[in-house]
């Protein structure tokens, strides 16, 4: 069995989303989001999702966490403080000793829609039915759960009907 951790991170909301797999299974553990201060300074911020993620780590213990990477957004201050929160917020989970792997939001639609363009909603739902949820997290939360997935899919071969 592995305990992964998913996150999607944001320079407002970080999603994290928490899985634990063993060959053929997937199960939910806890998914929710890191609401930053938006009046604080943004340095202060990036230490918001420093703290939300670590928090995740200490309470639900997962061995390696799965960061979706930054894509080239059409604004490049976007893209550079998006890369800065995902700076956070993998130091948090290599602060705590976790195995840190990348993916793409191509990769992760790809491996949990079978599209890799995939709208959020599409994301949301399937993520619902794999995970046997009962309602629809929320868009940040689901993206981080597929982010897991993901790796999970990386990991080992699961059944399609998962």
């Amino acid at each position: 069995m592995i305990r992964i951790l998913g996150i999607d991170p944001g320079s407002r909301i970080t999603g994290y989303g928490v899985i634990e797999v063993v060959p053929g299974r997937i199960a939910f553990v806890t998914c929710g989001v890191v609401k930053t201060t938006q009046q604080f300074p943004f340095a202060h911020r990036l230490n918001e999702i420093f703290d939300g993620i670590n928090e995740v780590i200490q309470l639900h213990s997962p061995e390696v966490a799965a960061v979706e990477d930054v894509f080239m957004a059409s604004n490049a201050s976007s893209a550079l403080k998006l890369g800065q929160a995902r700076g956070a917020a993998v130091v948090a989970a290599m602060q705590n000793g976790l195995g840190v792997y990348d993916y793409s939001a191509k990769k992760v639609k790809r491996s949990v829609v079978g599209y890799g363009q995939a709208e959020k909603g599409q994301v949301q739902h399937m993520i619902r039915v794999l995970l046997g949820l009962s309602s629809l997290p929320s868009a940040d939360a689901a993206d981080a759960l597929a982010v897991a997935v993901c790796h999970a899919h990386a990991l080992f071969t699961l059944p399609s009907s998962l």
